[in-house]
């Protein structure tokens, strides 16, 4: 009978151990729901960023001050990530004349001098050979997506996940539905894609 309480004791002791440890461990989420206009709307899973390629989606975590500047124009809650695309890795020249943005030389899109609620946005020019750790993100799909437009290449260690889409609103036409097999990360064909490790 004491052998049967021991037993029952050193269970129940070793199952409330197992459920603090795992409710004071911080468990990184796997899934993240977009309801910005910058990609499509909808549920995408988070995989590690262990290998980039052009074209692919991520989360980004911005570095300070720009994170400040987000939050503080309320574009984004704080520790809300931004979901972007791969649109030039590091040995690729990347330039803003103006407002036009290029990658190698070939026009990704425009940058707009105000937000929405006509307040100015951030400005840099000229051109740079990204550095190794550097990424260039654009969203070419959203001519109002607050990116690299604006803030200019991010270190590559901002990059928190590669996204993949799994049910999303991809047509814009409010129907739901999961991407077609291999159009996870549908980089855009016209630029030359390379691939980098992180």
């Amino acid at each position: 009978m004491i052998r049967k309480t021991r037993a029952t004791y050193l269970a129940a002791t070793g199952l409330a151990v197992l459920v603090i440890g795992i409710s004071v461990t911080e468990i990184p989420p796997r899934l993240i729901w977009n309801a910005s206009a910058s990609i499509p709307i909808g549920l995408y899973r988070l995989e590690p960023p262990t290998s980039l390629a052009l074209g692919d989606l991520v989360a980004v975590t911005p570095p300070e001050p720009l994170a400040q500047f987000i939050t503080a124009r309320g574009y984004i809650a704080s520790g809300v990530p931004l979901l972007k695309r791969v649109a030039a890795l590091s040995g690729t020249r990347v330039c803003r004349i103006g407002t036009t943005i290029t990658v190698d030389g070939q026009v990704l899109g425009q940058a707009r001098d105000r937000d929405l609620l006509g307040r100015s946005l951030p400005v840099w020019q000229g051109c740079r050979l990204l550095a190794g750790g550097e990424v260039f993100l654009m969203n070419r799909e959203a001519e109002d997506s607050l990116d690299g437009r604006y803030f200019s290449p991010l270190p590559v260690t901002s990059i928190t996940a590669r996204i993949v889409p799994l049910w999303t609103d991809a047509a814009g036409d409010g129907r739901f539905r999961r991407p077609a097999t291999g159009a996870e990360t549908a980089p855009d064909p016209t630029i030359h894609h390379q691939a980098t490790e992180r």
